[in-house]
């Protein structure tokens, strides 16, 4: 026994149509035998054979409306009396019964952009997110007769699962190398790809390719998060430039103690030391002084 809410899930099976092409004839045949037995009853005045004639050109064009076409990519939804009862997926002329009912769906790969959303990331910060879609319909079945709509209902998935992945991802610089929005595209797209998924395998709908379109900090911080930048870059630059200084100064102080070409007391080398860092690391040209005398008095 089903449980309380639970939706009985319809699958696609084939079924449907006959080729439409031999059917034609055989409508075009009949109708050409009904035609010539109304002409014949209005030659001889029979009657019998002229309500037969009518008969036969009212079933011809009966049969001529069970034809439908189908394009590649392209299937029919065959229903009697409201019961699904398969789906044509076989090109071109394609005919049933006229009281069958036949409802088309489009089986071609779709490509999607969300509109643009603003949600907050993993730090709360608030970001402006979009993102590409590329789908189909896998299960026709499913599709047509499990969601109301099924265009309507994947667009609202999109959003849904683009809010759900962005909370859990910080736009960047996360903590303990976790992936971010902006350096992990790749992640990101595969986990938002995963949940879509999920949400609409119930109308028999396939993810192929999701990726991120559009990522920026909201307006109200984005200013404040450029500064951040801009002063996190500047850190990282100095911290570099002063390994490097140190690492220098360490260098020439070893090459001068070992080629003994000037033998340093503490007091000097660390004055060395100091005229050196500031050499190297400083933002300007350094001006030269030539000390004519000693260090000491």
């Amino acid at each position: 026994m089903a449980e309380h809410g639970s939706i009985n899930r319809t699958a696609e099976r084939p079924g449907g149509g006959v080729n439409g092409g031999l059917i034609l004839l055989v409508m075009l045949g009949l109708l050409a035998g009904g035609i010539w037995l109304i002409t014949h009853l209005k030659q001889d005045g029979g009657e019998p054979l002229g309500i037969l004639g009518l008969f036969v050109v009212a079933l011809a064009g009966l049969g001529f409306a069970g034809f439908y076409s189908l394009q590649p990519n392209e299937g029919a939804a065959i229903t009697l009396f409201g019961s699904y009862k398969g789906t044509d997926r076989v090109t071109g002329l394609r005919w049933v019964l006229p009281w069958f009912g036949r409802k088309k769906i489009s089986l071609r790969v779709r490509n999607v952009t969300s509109e643009m959303l603003k949600v907050n990331d993993k730090r709360g910060n608030p970001i402006e997110i979009a993102a590409n879609v590329v789908w189909r319909v896998e299960d026709s079945a499913q599709a047509l007769f499990d969601v109301d709509d099924y265009v309507a209902f994947i667009n609202i998935q999109i959003e849904t699962a683009l809010r759900e992945t962005a909370r859990h991802y910080a736009y960047d610089h996360a903590e303990h190398e976790e992936p971010t929005l902006r350096a992990d595209a790749e992640v990101v797209g595969d986990k938002l790809k995963e949940d879509l998924q999920a949400r609409v395998a119930v109308a028999g709908i396939a993810i192929d390719e999701t990726h991120l379109m559009h990522l920026a900090y909201a307006p109200e911080i984005a200013g404040a998060m450029l500064r951040r930048q801009q002063a996190e870059a500047v850190l990282s630059a100095r911290r570099t430039i002063v390994m490097g200084a140190v690492s220098m100064v360490e260098s020439a102080l070893q090459q001068l103690s070992e080629r003994g070409v000037v033998h340093l007391d503490d007091e000097r080398k660390a004055t060395m030391v100091s005229n050196l860092l500031v050499v190297l690391c400083g933002d300007r040209d350094a001006q030269p002084v030539v000390n004519a005398g000693t260090l000491y008095g």
